[in-house]
């Protein structure tokens, strides 16, 4: 399969700049896969489609302010940091602009010398392992100092830091939101949990990988970057009960469906770990444990379109994507939202 099988015209004012002025009042196109139907509906008519006993699974990372600017001692430069994932205790893997200049042993400042970061090693794909000295609490200063790391795609800045986190986001670690969730609030959850739809959580670290495009012509030959994930027992329990009862699992998100499709048995059930993905779902690809998805719209010719495609069929996923375009959906991190069942 070519990557270009993959793509289609985005016009760009279809990109959203900004997220809804309500979280559950996005659009919502409805994707029913046996009978191939689209329906456009609001967000929070998905507590329709949802039934007793089927259980949703939503990826409770939290987004870290992951973007640091600071001035490099000795020459004044400014640098810019953007944090990817902790290595260990005050160890930090980051991407760096500009990256060339700075070696081993290279000293960065930021926030008036609140943070200091010094080189210690510069890994094959360019990524510098850092480590950072500070006084105080890592997470605290992070937080007044560093910055919500957008897509490059968002070009305006946003003015509430929580609009780009999950209502239910509980373990730092994230370098970019699971958008699916960004759409539901408390209150849509606690309707939901009434109706008698179990909510299991997954928390996988969104790496920034999630934005680098496809190298490669044929999708096959793709490396998917690897990511940390875990799930509870009480989660994992959660899930496995509706499978044994014949009910749906639900994942919020390609991260939890990622999650979920890494550990899941050839009987769709899951257990109670801690470790590394780096799965690439395509079309070819057989589900084990989801039987829907609620996601966002994806970059042409990314590796999630290929995941949805495999999910629903390239054809018909193209299909909806140009019934969205034309109905003046809105795209991407901040945009509206589909439900495959």
């Amino acid at each position: 399969m070519k990557v270009s099988d993959f793509d289609y015209e985005l016009p760009e004012e279809l990109i959203a700049q900004h997220p809804n002025k309500k979280r559950d009042e996005a659009r919502l196109l409805v994707l029913n896969r046996s009978e191939q139907t689209i329906e456009h509906k609001i967000f929070k008519d998905i507590i329709e489609y949802l039934n007793p006993g089927d259980c949703l699974v939503i990826n409770n990372t939290k987004v870290i302010p992951a973007r640091l600017y600071g001035i490099r001692e000795g020459t004044g430069a400014n640098v810019e940091f953007l944090l990817l994932k902790r290595i260990e205790n005050d160890l930090w893997e980051v991407i760096v602009r500009p990256g060339k200049k700075l070696k081993v042993g290279a000293k960065v400042n930021f926030g008036e010398g609140r943070l200091r970061a010094e080189i210690k090693d510069v890994l094959e794909n360019g990524n510098r392992v850092v480590e950072f000295k500070y006084e105080g609490i890592f997470n605290e200063i992070l937080d007044e100092i560093g910055l919500m790391p957008l897509p490059p795609y968002i070009k305006e800045s946003l003015k509430e830091k929580d609009r780009y986190q999950t209502v239910y986001a509980k373990y730092d670690g994230s370098a970019a939101a699971p958008t699916a969730g960004l759409h539901f609030t408390t209150e849509l959850l606690k309707k939901i949990e009434e109706k008698g739809v179990e909510i299991a959580n997954v928390t996988l670290h969104v790496g920034i990988g999630t934005f680098r495009p496809v190298k490669v012509e044929t999708i096959e030959e793709h490396e998917m970057h690897s990511e940390h994930f875990y799930i509870k027992p009480e989660d994992a329990e959660k899930i496995n009960n509706a499978k044994r009862n014949g009910k749906r699992v639900i994942a919020c998100g390609t991260t939890s469906c990622r999650v979920l499709e890494s550990v899941a048995d050839e009987n769709g059930l899951v257990k109670p770990i801690e470790s590394d993905t780096n799965i690439f779902i395509y079309p070819g690809y057989k589900f084990k444990c989801i039987d829907a998805l609620i996601t966002n719209f994806h970059l042409p010719k990314s590796t999630l379109v290929m995941l949805v495609s495999a999910l629903a069929g390239r054809e018909y996923i193209l299909r909806a994507y140009q019934e969205a375009i034309n109905q003046k959906y809105f795209f991407f991190s901040f945009g509206d939202a589909m439900f495959i069942y």
